[in-house]
């Protein structure tokens, strides 16, 4: 008889579920038999309007060291950061993406007996992370689908060590305003880390959402991670990064693994952060397209849940899986949510104007309008 190593796992691994990602192209081709070119993609929040020239051309200066290792510290790219942000390059962790800022924040941070609290409908990963480490996962009930911060604080009790929130959040797209994330932060035990995920945060217009950045001074139990992943088109390469006190970095370095970022992903974000126009560019596409979406579900007479995010999730009244389906045999992959207690949204990623226009298209063949 062969050993049963799921119950060799530790507890918290062996209640979780893989992460699902939204689906890919080519499997949805494979699945039905569809022309690849003609499938629409609007389910992982990814940016439309491909990455920039300036990028393209910092990945290829790097082609022929491929046989090197990258910079393991990456100075370059956290000194640039520090630059823009005026803070310490002792204060920048980078990352495999913002989703390894939140794991090496479990890994140092977590462990049996703790817990880790945050809202419901908020990142996969947050659980993910927690519970691998044996760690508790406190969910708090969202109001408004939304961080209801006041609930979260309630949560907090000794051992707790961590708190995650996110603004704007995924896949909610809900958001906080400047003086509920101060009254927040005035409020946390000084031995609680709050890690405030910025992810989507360069799509905000003006000062509609707060720069979490502002509060690192007063509150070195603050990190804000954010991601090259969104606004900046690099998703594939998976970079991210945390801004953090010095002796909160110190620790997260000390669990990092080895060259966690690649040299194409080093060369391509230094060449995103200087290119301002793409990130402009952006920000516009975001916003037109959000309009789009929600005209067309206002005209279908569809509820929505208002984003500032690079999403929006709309609401059909009823399971929203059968809707997925159909549109996914029409060769449209947008992202079903009932896994974040949801089950009557399906998450629509803005796409191009065509995309966006393909996907009402087919929804209203779908809802019989």
């Amino acid at each position: 008889m062969s050993c049963d190593f799921l119950a060799l796992a530790q507890p918290g691994v062996q209640k979780l579920s893989p992460y699902v990602p939204g689906k890919p192209v080519d499997e949805l081709a494979r699945e039905l038999d569809l022309d690849p070119a003609t499938i629409v993609k609007l389910a992982s929040n990814e940016n439309p309007l491909g990455p920039s020239p300036k990028v393209i051309e910092a990945i290829k200066a790097q082609l022929d060291e491929l046989t090197r290792y990258p910079d393991g510290n990456g100075f370059v790219l956290k000194s640039k950061l520090a630059e823009r942000y005026a803070v310490d390059v002792e204060q920048v962790t980078l990352g495999n993406g913002s989703n390894d800022i939140l794991e090496l924040v479990a890994r140092a941070y977590l462990a049996p007996g703790l817990n880790a609290v945050f809202s419901a409908h908020a990142f996969a990963v947050y659980p993910i992370a927690t519970q691998a480490v044996g760690a508790q996962a406190k969910a708090v009930p969202a109001r408004e689908w939304g961080h209801d911060l006041d609930a979260m604080l309630d949560a907090i009790d000794e051992q707790t060590r961590v708190v995650f929130i996110a603004n704007p959040n995924n896949p909610t797209g809900t958001w906080f305003a400047a003086d509920a994330l101060e009254r927040f932060l005035a409020a946390v035990p000084e031995r609680v880390l709050v890690v405030l995920d910025e992810a989507y945060i360069e799509y905000a217009q003006g000062d509609e959402l707060p720069d979490g950045l502002k509060y690192l001074a007063a509150h070195p139990n603050l990190l804000v991670s954010r991601t090259f992943s969104k606004a900046y088109g690099l998703a594939a390469l998976r970079v991210g990064y945390a801004i953090c006190s010095t002796v909160i970095a110190d620790v997260l370095n000390r669990v990092r693994q080895p060259f966690n970022v690649n040299s194409l992903a080093l060369a391509a974000a230094c060449a995103a952060l200087d290119d301002e126009d793409y990130l402009a560019r952006s920000r516009a596409c975001n916003a037109a397209g959000m309009a789009q979406l929600e005209a067309g579900f206002s005209a279908l007479g569809l509820d929505w849940i208002p984003s500032r995010g690079n999403f929006i999730a709309v609401d059909f009244g009823r399971d929203a899986a059968p809707i997925n389906q159909a549109l996914l045999r029409d060769g449209v992959i947008v992202r079903p949510v009932a896994g974040y207690g949801m089950p009557s949204f399906l998450r629509v990623s803005i796409g191009t104007e065509a995309e966006n226009a393909r996907f009402l298209e087919v929804l209203r063949k779908v809802l019989g309008h």
